[in-house]
């Protein structure tokens, strides 16, 4: 139980706590207070064993059944052997030693939250101490003692647990807006650099329409057509893109090429210098083609091709490609390369 105290200063007191009941038990040996020697031995080494199992500090916090049960076991058997060789109607001492005991087992099997074998336990003291000693024996020798320690033990237990699960849930909590708030930020700097980009490529454009009203020559207007697609290219190929890429797919353009780049993730898990290597693949394979379109595409993580660049002329009088029929005599294959992820 994480409580902000090392597991192991809390095992050692307790078990410091626990022998005390155990030299308790001795002095009422050497007292003769006991009519028989043997079942406080017994009582002693169920004991020892009980609390010394309870306390290891191995394994985790809640107490497994099998040894919540057998602490239960003993702490009933307790009070059985040890009241056999008492006399009720005399003041028996530290021979009752077992009454703390008994509380101090089950505070253990409480605080490692096996809370209803720690109520069995103390209620079995209660009816054993009214059955041997009376009602009076209850405060006499310390029976309501041990059952306010398992009720503290409980409420305290009950109250770490909840505050460890709200600690988590915090921590969960503080990682997610963490995460949400660095998404934001990427989002912010990639909107942010994909407008630098369209900027750097336009200005010079908007300058000349500002300048002559909007009175374009017709070079003027076809390459207003190139930056819209150059601008199109930066929200979708996003990572495709180097100025290297840029440079060539610009030369495509203007050569009168169609070109299409889309990133669909594929690609964002590779290195600065892996990525760099495919890009200038990307861009010698743009430009040592001269193909009418051409499509440049990421393949999605789990395969060893990063990139795949097909490019496609026309051929034939290009009729069927004009009215918007797939024919696979108007295109045919000029380039096809698959760009590995690494070297």
């Amino acid at each position: 139980m994480n409580i902000g105290v090392p597991r192991y200063l809390i095992v050692g007191m307790a078990a410091v706590f626990s022998a005390y009941h155990l030299v308790l038990a001795t002095y009422s040996l050497t007292q003769h207070i006991p009519h028989s020697d043997l079942p406080i031995f017994i009582a002693m080494a169920l004991y020892a064993a009980a609390s010394a199992i309870s306390l290891v500090p191995v394994g985790p916090t809640r107490m497994p059944i099998w040894m919540a049960s057998f602490n239960l076991v003993v702490v009933v058997a307790l009070p059985i052997l040890v009241t056999s060789q008492l006399d009720p109607t005399r003041h028996n001492g530290y021979a009752t030693w077992y009454v703390a005991a008994v509380g101090t087992l089950m505070t253990i099997t409480s605080t490692r939250r096996r809370h209803t074998f720690a109520w069995i336990g103390v209620a079995a003291l209660v009816v054993q101490s009214i059955y041997w000693g009376g009602l009076g024996t209850l405060g006499g020798i310390g029976v309501v003692g041990s059952v306010v320690w398992v009720g503290v033990s409980h409420v305290v237990s009950n109250g770490v647990l909840k505050a460890t699960r709200d600690g988590q849930r915090f921590a969960q909590a503080e990682r997610e807006a963490t995460d949400w708030q660095a998404a934001q930020e990427a989002h912010v700097f990639e909107r942010q650099f994909r407008l630098d980009q369209t900027s750097i490529m336009s200005i010079d454009m908007l300058r000349t329409i500002q300048a002559t009203g909007g009175d374009l020559s017709e070079e003027q207007r076809q390459e207003c057509l190139h930056l819209e697609g150059a601008i199109r290219d930066e929200i979708r190929g996003r990572k495709l893109l180097n100025d290297a890429v840029r440079e060539q797919v610009m030369s495509a353009r203007r050569r009168g090429a169609t070109v299409t780049l889309l990133d669909e993730g594929g690609i964002d898990d590779l290195s600065d210098e892996d990525l760099d290597r495919v890009l200038n693949k990307l861009a010698a394979a743009l430009k040592r083609t001269d193909a009418d379109k051409l499509i440049a595409r990421t393949v999605p993580e789990g395969s060893d091709v990063a990139v795949t660049v097909v490019g496609l002329r026309t051929v034939g009088d290009g009729s069927a490609s004009a009215l918007g029929q797939e024919s696979l005599e108007d295109d045919e294959v000029d380039l096809w390369l698959e760009i590995p992820r690494s070297v």
